[in-house]
C-alpha cells in the first residue's frame, strides 16, 4: 500500500498518541471512578485529557462528553438535545448529513417529532433560505455538518447559527471531518453542540467526544453508572482520552501549516485531475471545502471500478463514505446537489493527510487517465 488517500475514513494514529496512551494501558490501569491510588492516577489522566480538549474547543471542560467515537457523539447529540428541550417536537437537518446525524433525526418520527430536512446548492452549501423558512418556535434542534465527508464542502456555521440564535434554537454541528483542519472554537463557530471522532486527526479509532454548551440540557442515551456528570454511563476509558486529547492539541499546534501543505496538494491534484481526464468533474465546492479532500465523478465509468484499477497500481482511495461502501445505491449526499444517479455512481474521493506527499500526488496524476479509460471500457 504504498499511497494511502483515504484520510478521511481513517487516519493513522500520530506517534506522539501511542507513546502517551501506552502507560494508561499498562501502567494507570485503574477505574477513574474508583476513590483508591490506582482509580485516583486514572482520574488524573482522564481529568488532564478533558482540559486539553476543552481548551481546543474554547470551552470549559465539564461540558466535553467523551464517547465511543463519531457515531456516538452524533446520537447522543441529536436525540439527547432534540428530546430533552421543552420547546416541542420538531427537528431540522441538511439533506447532506453523515447517516450517523440524518438516520437518528429520522427515527425521531417514531416518537412523535417532526423533520425537516433542508437542501444544498449544487457545491453542497446549505440553502438558507430554506433552512430559515423552516424554522419554528417548537424546533427543538438544527443539525448541520461542519464539513462534508464525501464532498467536502465546508458550511457556513456563523451564518446558520444566526438564524438559530435568533430563535433560540440550539445548533449542533458534526465536525468530524472538520477537527483538526478547520477552527474549532466553539464560541467563533456559534454552536451550541460539536461532535468529533479521535481517528480522523490521529487519535485511536472507538474514541471521541461531544462537547454541549453548559446551559444545553441532554437526555442520555446509555444509563446506568452515571459517569460523564450523568450524561454517558460507562467506565470511561482513560486510554482513548488520552489520546484523543493529544491528538486534537498536535492537530490544533501545526494545524495552520498543515492546512497550507495540504491545500497546496490539494489544489495541485484538482488543476491535474480536471486537466488531464476528460468528463473529470469535481464535486463539492471549489474552494470552501476541506483542505485535503478532493472528490470527481466521470460521467460513464464505473466508480469502484476506476478504485480497483487504481489499487493494482498501490493507490487506496475511496468512492465516498466509508460508510456506505457496501451499499450500491448513489449516494444521498450526491444526489442532494443535483446529481443524475448514474452519475453519482461514478464517485472517486481522494482525501490527504498527515503522510501524503508531493510524490504520492503525482502517482494518482500519472495513474488515474488510465484507470478511467479501464474503467470505461
Amino acid at each position: 500500500m504504498s499511497v494511502y488517500l483515504d484520510h478521511a475514513a481513517t487516519s493513522p494514529p500520530r506517534r506522539e498518541v501511542l507513546e502517551a496512551v501506552w502507560p494508561y494501558l499498562t501502567q494507570v490501569t485503574g477505574n477513574p471512578s474508583s476513590s483508591h491510588e490506582a482509580g485516583r492516577a486514572a482520574k488524573a489522566g482522564l481529568d488532564a485529557a478533558r482540559q486539553v480538549i476543552a481548551d481546543v474547543l474554547g470551552a470549559r471542560p465539564g461540558e466535553v462528553v467523551l464517547t465511543s467515537g463519531g457515531t456516538e457523539a452524533d446520537n447522543l447529540a441529536v436525540t439527547g438535545i432534540a428530546t430533552a428541550n421543552p420547546r416541542g417536537r420538531h427537528v431540522v437537518v441538511s439533506a447532506i448529513e453523515h447517516p450517523a446525524v440524518l438516520e437518528t433525526a429520522l427515527a425521531l418520527r417514531g416518537d412523535g417529532f417532526t423533520v425537516d430536512v433542508v437542501g444544498v446548492d449544487g457545491d453542497g452549501l446549505l440553502d438558507l433560505d430554506a433552512l430559515a423558512a423552516v424554522l419554528r418556535p417548537d424546533t427543538t434542534l438544527v443539525s448541520v455538518m461542519y464539513a462534508n465527508n464525501e464532498i467536502g464542502t465546508v458550511q457556513p456555521l456563523a451564518e446558520i447559527s444566526r438564524l438559530c440564535r435568533a430563535l433560540g434554537i440550539p445548533l449542533h454541528t458534526d465536525a468530524v471531518q472538520a477537527a483538526g483542519h478547520l477552527p474549532l472554537d466553539v464560541a467563533e463557530l456559534g454552536v451550541d453542540a460539536l461532535s468529533a471522532s479521535a481517528h480522523k486527526f490521529g487519535g485511536l479509532r472507538g474514541a471521541g467526544f461531544l462537547w454541549v454548551r453548559g446551559a444545553v440540557p441532554l437526555v442520555p442515551l446509555l444509563h446506568g453508572g452515571g459517569q460523564e456528570r450523568g450524561r454517558r454511563s460507562g467506565t470511561t476509558d482513560v486510554a482513548s482520552a488520552v489520546g484523543t486529547a493529544v491528538a486534537l492539541h498536535a492537530a490544533a499546534s501545526t494545524r495552520e501549516a498543515e492546512v497550507a501543505r495540504l491545500t497546496g496538494l490539494r489544489d495541485r491534484l484538482v488543476d491535474g485531475v480536471l486537466a488531464g481526464v476528460p468528463g473529470a468533474r469535481l464535486t463539492g465546492h471549489r474552494t470552501r471545502r476541506l483542505p485535503g479532500h478532493a472528490s470527481f465523478c466521470f460521467a460513464g465509468v464505473g466508480g469502484e471500478t476506476v478504485l480497483a484499477e487504481l489499487e493494482q497500481v498501490g493507490i487506496v482511495c475511496s468512492s465516498g463514505s466509508a460508510c456506505s461502501a457496501d451499499s450500491d445505491d448513489a449516494s444521498h449526499v450526491l444526489l442532494a446537489t443535483g446529481l443524475d444517479p448514474d452519475v453519482a455512481r461514478t464517485a472517486v474521493r481522494f482525501t490527504l493527510g498527515p503522510t501524503t506527499t508531493a510524490p504520492d500526488v503525482d502517482a494518482v496524476l500519472d495513474a488515474l487517465p488510465g484507470a478511467v479509460r479501464a474503467a470505461s471500457r
